[in-house]
């Protein structure tokens, strides 16, 4: 996968995006006060290959001026109907506000549902305040169910009804 946003590249993750991903997303997890958790929430970034590339599910890094500047995923879930789960949607500080996170969600979205599944799960924590209106904004709802530790907030959209 690749496309374009203003000056961005969105595309395909590749093993040598492994260490410059875990570490851009440990670093936001940081600037909110949370911890990172390499062999818990965030091994799949470890591992990219086996929770994503051979599940069905999809992981992008951002580039900008040829520097990884943020990330989104999905990969399928047992929960739901027919249901992913969007993760590791991290943008850095100096990339945010450019619409490029409303970009991201969208066009999730439409990969998702292009591939034939019906609906998308978030988990987030409530200090996330921005990804939780960029959420809300896009008609996601909140549920119960939150699997991970660090994250109170769980919600669910129905992206086709099949």
């Amino acid at each position: 996968m690749r496309t374009e946003y203003k000056q961005f590249i969105i595309r395909s993750w590749e093993k040598s995006d492994r260490e410059i991903a875990f570490n851009l997303i440990a670093s936001i997890l940081s600037e909110y006060g949370l911890g990172c958790e390499p062999t818990g929430a965030d091994e799949d970034v470890y591992h990219v290959e086996q929770f994503y590339q051979q599940t069905g599910g999809e992981f992008w890094v951002i580039e900008h001026q040829n520097k990884i500047v943020g990330t989104a995923a999905y990969y399928p879930i047992k929960r739901g109907k027919n249901a992913v789960e969007i993760r590791k949607m991290y943008l850095l500080p100096t990339v945010r506000g450019k619409g490029l996170g409303k970009f991201l969600l969208t066009h999730l979205e439409e990969t998702i549902k292009a591939k034939g599944f019906q609906e998308a799960w978030i988990e987030t924590a409530s200090v996330l305040k921005v990804a939780i209106q960029l959420y809300e904004s896009h008609g996601y709802q909140p549920t119960t169910g939150v699997e991970t530790e660090r994250c109170d907030r769980v919600y669910k959209k129905v992206l086709s009804v099949g």
